[in-house]
């Protein structure tokens, strides 16, 4: 009988330190009230703990047990320092007595005096008595206490004892006068901070090796899993104030190094969501208060300057240190920059896991939970891939996140955002219209929608719509209000430009509606394009009425009236954003371009050079300036300028190339490129103007071909870096090609035209180009083929057709023909001659073109009316009125040929030499 009793008291007592060590108070407090009785038999007594009073060891459990419930009951309090009280806390107040019973009477052994003692600590902080609880722990010497072959439960005690009297001397400095004093209680909260946190980590350790133990096991009673288990505050607070106290008092290098070895632990389910949290923190410091020249890896030493300062530890030899994960094989950043998003995917990783995406009301409180740490994260990831441009990866990430960011505009509007940097802009568009559903009186998301619309995927008539959306708001939408008028503007106005014959392609599987094409009027398309050209004066006016100050109004304001032919006015109007802003870019290359069109060339040229002094990268300037040295001065001079071009190009870049490869980094860092820098491209027409006769320059040849030798391995190779900057050296030799071909130097020509066909062999301005020159070579059939091909890969290329318009009659049916085949190929043109005579307004922007090419095979009427449909729909284009005035010469309507051409003269007197539609109209 006494072996299985003293049985039974093993069993009780294991289950009871199980239950200490797990934090299950509930079945602590009914096993300690099964204890009590065991007291009034003394050899009972004796038997169960030996010389300790048993009831005194049951009263200390329940004690413990009481505490420790009303703390997990008033956790909000203790998570905000608010004392408790015995008078409102029953349990604080019972716990209390029993523990103040139990020293008094000083019955138990040493090991259990001093547990009643760490217990007892706890409960003088939670009530704000911190010299109580630092006398208290004094009195059970923790500082000398050992944590080596101890029970869980003492870890756990001892881990907040520790961490309570660092609190607890926190909260007392206020009374050291001494700053000598003050620096060793400072150290000296430090050392309790640092330790309660290591031995956090071992208890948490080794209570996940029992548990697992246990549970597969299979040990009957043992109704819990791990999983259920969850940090104390005490225990959090261990395992986080070492970190945090440092981080406060700017002790970056010290803070760093403890969120890196709590990283580096061997994580267990209870530290998941605390980890996480460490990560995140760590990820911040990175970002906010480390530089790159102060980086340290975290497998690698200190910096020198940091190793004197930094290599003080407060641990003490008493306590286990944590098992950590081993280096092996094992990654390492290597600046601060790829540390934070390394951290950073791993807690969008633990984010996306464990996110509560129930609505159900009783999971309100942990859905929020989760979204704010979730959108933190996502926060944090959005700077650190911003600093590298990876746009794409963050688009990626942020896409994640929608599974539990419903109605949550943040995470919305962070995506759009993201997906319009990276380039996926009809995506963007339909995230920003749900953000829009989401804050419909937010004024900045259609706006942004508007200039997406506008920019880079030319939806005019959505880009009209949300621009209509920011103006319904009203004075609601403040100073937005302005940039709403000025979207509406811009959109009507390239409505005009650019927009009709984008309504009049109207297609089914491939073929044109003819029937809606004959519908449409020219005299009507011509109303409609003067009526838009109205509406977007009166809207930008109307902007600029809103805004005054606003030089980016007032210069869109100006090109309209550039668009409209209104010379003066305009130049007028850009006077005065010019005033406002001097060195806007696209401000000095309309004035030039408007000087161009008053036919004052040096005017015009003086602009550009001050404007490319100004932005010496940009190739638009560049371009321009070519052109106006062509015509005012010569191939020559322009010559020089395509050699400067190349040398610029180069060093863009090389710079580039730089950029991308000067660090061995895993994320490689995308730079960051402005907008006026040269690789934002709106590239002229290198074919627009027409060709003069001008005097050879051997000096700018021999230049020229120095430049050509200098680049042709870097144009040969493989391509990398943005598209526009390859675009733009395309451009630059097929524009060097056009004035060598001007000079009649058709062999460095060529080889311009194979520079760039090395970049884009494919390309319709290169094969364009090809049969310009084997036309002046004398290889029509060559040069009618490569038209051919030129026209098929882009149908609407007006400068293909103008050849096509002066070629012989076979080589301008056959390439007419294949043309309008393109367009609706499922109609029978078996007569050549009579294709145009069904033709659609879907080459609105050839029509005159073509009108030559009727002229040459003698259909003037009918080339007669469409010259005449051109003029309706492009009245400024004095091309096409020059050219109607040839076709009725020939018809010998001496009269109205007259007319055409004074109207003709009238227009190219108003004519820029490159189109004012090279400045670019967005937001």
């Amino acid at each position: 009988m006494a072996a299985k009793g003293s049985h039974s008291h093993v069993k009780l007592e294991g289950e009871i330190e199980r239950c200490r060590a797990e934090g299950h108070w509930g079945q602590l407090r009914h096993l300690a009230q099964q204890l009590l009785p065991l007291a009034r038999p003394p050899r009972k007594v004796a038997a169960a703990g030996g010389a300790q009073d048993a009831e005194d060891y049951g009263s200390m459990l329940l004690a413990e047990a009481l505490l420790e419930e009303c703390l997990k009951e008033k956790f909000a309090k203790l998570k905000d320092s608010i004392p408790l009280t015995e008078k409102n806390e029953p349990k604080l107040s019972e716990a209390k007595q029993y523990l103040t019973n139990i020293l008094s009477r000083g019955k138990l052994r040493p090991k259990y005096m001093t547990e009643a003692m760490l217990i007892l600590g706890k409960l003088h902080y939670v009530e704000g008595s911190y010299r109580d609880a630092i006398s208290m722990y004094a009195r059970a010497g923790i500082d000398d206490l050992s944590t080596k072959d101890e029970p869980l439960y003492m870890l756990r005690l001892v881990t907040e004892a520790f961490v309570i009297k660092g609190l607890s001397l926190e909260r007392s400095t206020n009374s050291i006068a001494s700053r000598a004093r003050l620096c060793e209680r400072e150290e000296e909260v430090m050392a309790c901070f640092e330790t309660a946190c290591f031995i956090a980590q071992v208890y948490l350790q080794e209570l996940e090796k029992t548990l697992n133990n246990t549970h597969s096991r299979s040990i009957k009673g043992s109704n819990v899993t791990y999983s259920e288990f969850e940090l104390s505050y005490f225990l959090e607070a261990a395992l986080q104030s070492a970190y945090v106290t440092h981080l406060k008092k700017g002790n970056i290098v010290k803070g760093m190094r403890s969120l890196r070895e709590i990283l580096r632990t061997v994580e267990t389910k209870s530290t998941q969501t605390f980890k996480m949290t460490a990560a995140k923190q760590l990820a911040q410091v990175l970002l906010h208060s480390l530089s790159e020249d102060c980086y340290w890896s975290p497998l690698s030493d200190l910096l020198p300057e940091f190793m004197n300062k930094e290599d003080q530890s407060y641990v003490s030899n008493l306590c286990r240190r944590p098992e950590l994960y081993t280096e092996e094989n094992a990654y390492c950043p290597q600046d601060n920059v790829e540390e934070a998003l390394l951290l950073l995917l791993i807690s969008e990783s633990m984010a996306n896991r464990d996110a509560v995406i129930s609505r159900a009301p009783d999971q309100q409180d942990d859905r929020a939970i989760s979204l704010r740490d979730a959108s933190a994260v996502y926060d944090l990831l959005s700077i650190t891939l911003g600093r590298r441009g990876q746009y794409v990866m963050l688009s990626e990430c942020l896409e994640r996140a929608m599974k539990f960011a419903f109605d949550e505009f943040h995470l919305w509007y962070q995506l759009a955002l993201s997906m319009v940097a990276c380039g996926k802009s009809a995506y963007a568009v339909s995230v920003l219209k749900e953000c829009a559903k989401l804050r419909p009186t937010d004024p900045t998301v259609p706006l942004l929608a508007a200039k997406v619309c506008i920019g880079s995927l030319h939806w005019l008539e959505e880009g009209e719509y949300f621009a209509k959306m920011v103006i319904d708001l009203g004075e609601d939408a403040g100073e937005s209000l302005a940039k709403g008028y000025l979207a509406l503007g811009l959109t009507y106005s390239l409505q005009a430009t650019d927009g009709l014959v984008k309504n009049l392609l109207k297609t089914g599987e491939g073929e044109m509606n003819l029937t809606k094409a004959k519908e449409e009027r020219p005299a009507t398309l011509k109303g409609t394009q003067d009526e838009l050209n109205k509406k977007a004066l009166q809207t930008l006016e109307r902007a600029r009425d809103l805004a005054p100050e606003d030089h980016q109004i007032i210069l869109y304001l100006s090109l309209q009236l550039a668009l409209v032919r209104q010379i003066s006015d305009a130049i007028e109007h850009l006077q005065e954003a010019l005033q406002l802003c001097k060195d806007d870019l696209n401000s000095l290359h309309l004035l030039a371009l408007l000087f161009s069109a008053q036919k004052h060339y040096q005017h015009a040229l003086d602009v550009i050079n001050m404007a490319v002094v100004e932005y010496p990268e940009s190739f638009s300037l560049l371009f321009t300036k070519v052109k106006l040295e062509w015509i005012h001065k010569g191939p020559e001079e322009a010559l020089v300028t395509c050699r400067h071009m190349l040398q610029m190009w180069q060093m863009v870049y090389n710079v580039l190339q730089h950029s991308g490869s000067e660090k061995g980094s895993s994320v490689t860092e995308t730079p960051v490129i402005k907008k006026h820098n040269g690789l934002h491209l709106t590239l002229p027409d290198a074919h627009d103007a027409d060709s003069g006769s001008q005097r050879a320059s051997s000096l700018a040849a021999s230049r020229l071909e120095q430049a050509m030798s200098e680049i042709t391995m870097q144009s040969s190779a493989m391509k990398q870096g943005p598209m526009q900057l390859w675009t733009a050296l395309e451009q630059i030799w097929l524009q060097a090609a056009e004035l060598f071909m001007e000079q009649q130097h058709l062999k460095e020509a060529s080889f311009c035209i194979q520079e760039a066909a090395s970049l884009f062999p494919t390309s319709h301005a290169v094969l364009y180009m090809r049969g310009k020159l084997a036309e002046m070579k004398g290889n029509l059939e060559e040069a009618r083929q490569l038209y051919d091909e030129a026209l098929t890969v882009n149908p609407a290329g007006v400068e293909i057709m103008h050849s096509l318009g002066v070629s012989p009659p076979s080589i301008a049916v056959k390439c007419v023909t294949q043309e309008t085949v393109l367009y609706n190929p499922k109609q029978n043109y078996s007569d050549p001659l009579s294709l145009l005579e069904g033709r659609t307004f879907g080459m609105l922007t050839c029509c005159h073109r073509t009108g030559l090419v009727l002229s040459r095979l003698e259909r003037r009427d009918l080339a007669q009316k469409v010259l005449r449909d051109a003029i309706r729909i492009q009245t400024t284009s004095h091309r096409a009125w020059n050219s109607l005035g040839e076709v009725l010469q020939a018809q010998g309507k001496n009269e109205a040929a007259i007319e055409c051409f004074l109207t003709a003269l009238d227009l190219e007197s108003s004519s820029p030499v490159i189109p004012f539609t090279v400045i670019p109209r967005e937001l």
